[in-house]
């Protein structure tokens, strides 16, 4: 099976505390946050000191049917959508993660990567601890588990402080009390927002939005909030670390309608794409994305430069995650169901096309050589972003150098492989200006481009990692 071109992110999470429609909200929660994983969704609910969880593999849609639904009657509840960077695609990883201990649930939904999973799952091994996931997330109910004798808030603690890495939880307990818990540097998103009397958090306000929930705040880096009948508290138990909020989520994870820092993920890439036409302008006919990924970046552009904005890429809404295999004879078959190219647009005409990423190329690769093949002149390519050169270790399924085309080929030869014309990227000085975030360098991991990671990890122990 073909590695995918495009990144992907680890998981979208949601939680509400004291609504009568708690597991419905959620559904609509997940349903937003759809783009963050696609490999399986769950939702836990809290009834009468317990907690009743469905999951399954599949979209938000697929998992849970009217009957499922019927069953999460409670009114406070998280989910969880999924994409595996870290431990395997089976039922058996989904979340969220349910434990019972003395006769008390837990349920834990994680987005991130913890970078000394290794180590905390050899400690807690050694310690007797049975694992039945290959979930880096397991290794934090444990710790948790192990550290309630000193109390919930002095457990969940503990337990933060022996993580690094990235990550975002939401908790559940059976009482219904909810918890956000966010890393010390802030790398991956997590906000709080309030639905009459409820309190709700998510990874992006855009599923604020769609519950109808009012957008109160970003939890902080190192942040722990706790969400009870008696209403919200919060507590920090980290010493002050350099934030480092991904930035790709402003290139292309998040949802355009989703806002961080105060900025609007949308107006940002336009803002990226106009920064682009100043740093590489060149002559042609149009401007045009590859849909859905470059769209806005190419509105800014095509502003900046006066060249008109074509969608001349028509995307096929329709395509699931799975469909019928295509035969060797058709091998391109996967990427051109996604995408046809409008001839009577695009024959004999010069054309720019901004992409917001180039991760192995041969998606991309494919589509210029059908573009060629319809009559197009000149193909240059515009790149919303720095180059990826570095892997991740916080959350990105790009975790290997030799993934990453960029790393491996200077950008004359990277045009030359991909035919174009022309092919230039958003410097990292462009990238962070067009972000328009007071003071954006204290504020962003920018590894991927950079390879200056803000968390040390061990490379070796990483590869042998159950996570």
């Amino acid at each position: 099976m073909n590695e995918p071109e495009r990144p992907r992110e680890a998981c979208g999470i949601f939680g509400i505390h004291d609504h009568e429609e708690a597991a419905r909200l959620t559904y609509f929660g997940l349903y937003a946050l759809q783009h963050r994983g696609q490999e399986s969704g769950g939702i836990a609910v809290a009834r009468d000191t317990r907690i009743v969880c469905h999951k399954d593999m599949g979209l938000v849609h697929e998992v849970f049917t009217p009957r499922h639904m019927a069953r999460l009657s409670g009114t406070s509840a998280v989910g969880h959508v999924r994409y595996s960077t870290t431990g395997d695609s089976v039922l058996v990883n989904a979340q969220p993660f349910v434990v019972t201990h003395k006769k008390k649930t837990y349920a834990l939904a994680h987005n991130g990567n913890l970078v000394n999973a290794y180590e905390l799952k050899r400690d807690l091994e050694e310690e007797g601890s049975i694992l039945q996931t290959t979930m880096d997330s397991e290794l934090v109910v444990h710790l948790f588990i192990k550290n309630l004798a000193h109390g919930f808030e002095k457990a969940l603690e503990e337990t933060v402080l022996r993580l690094k890495g990235a990550y975002s939880f939401v908790m559940l307990t059976g009482l219904g009390e909810l918890v956000g818990i966010k890393d010390p540097n802030g790398f991956r998103p997590l906000c709080l927002g309030k639905l009459n009397g409820s309190y709700v958090l998510a990874s992006e306000s855009c599923a604020l939005d769609l519950v109808q929930a009012t957008f109160v705040r970003e939890l902080d880096p190192g942040e722990i909030v706790i969400i009870d009948d008696n209403g919200i508290r919060s507590f920090n138990p980290h010493k002050k670390s350099p934030r480092a909020f991904c930035i790709f989520e402003f290139i292309y994870f998040a949802r355009p309608d989703s806002t961080f820092f105060g900025k609007n993920v949308y107006t940002v890439r336009k803002a990226h794409g106009r920064q682009l036409a100043r740093e590489a302008p060149v002559k042609a006919d149009l401007v045009m994305p590859f849909p859905d990924s470059g769209n806005y970046a190419a509105l800014g552009y095509a502003e900046e430069s006066g060249i008109p904005l074509e969608m001349a890429m028509i995307r096929n809404h329709y395509v699931g995650r799975t469909f019928i295999q295509p035969t060797q004879s058709m091998r391109d078959f996967g990427v051109r169901v996604k995408l046809n190219p409008i001839r009577e647009v695009l024959a004999g005409k010069d054309i720019i096309i901004i992409e917001d990423s180039i991760i192995r190329g041969t998606t991309i690769k494919t589509r210029v050589k059908t573009l060629r093949a319809l009559g197009v002149k000149k193909i240059h390519m515009r790149v919303s972003g720095p180059a990826h050169r570095f892997p991740c270790h916080y959350g990105i399924d790009f975790s290997t150098r030799g993934e990453l085309i960029a790393a491996r080929m200077e950008l004359a030869e990277l045009t030359r492989y991909l035919d174009l014309d022309s092919l230039h990227y958003l410097s990292v000085p462009g990238l962070l200006e067009a972000t328009c975030v007071d003071r954006p360098e204290e504020h962003f991991c920018k590894a991927c481009f950079d390879g200056c990671y803000p968390v040390a990890f061990d490379d070796t122990a990483a590869k042998d990692c159950l996570a």
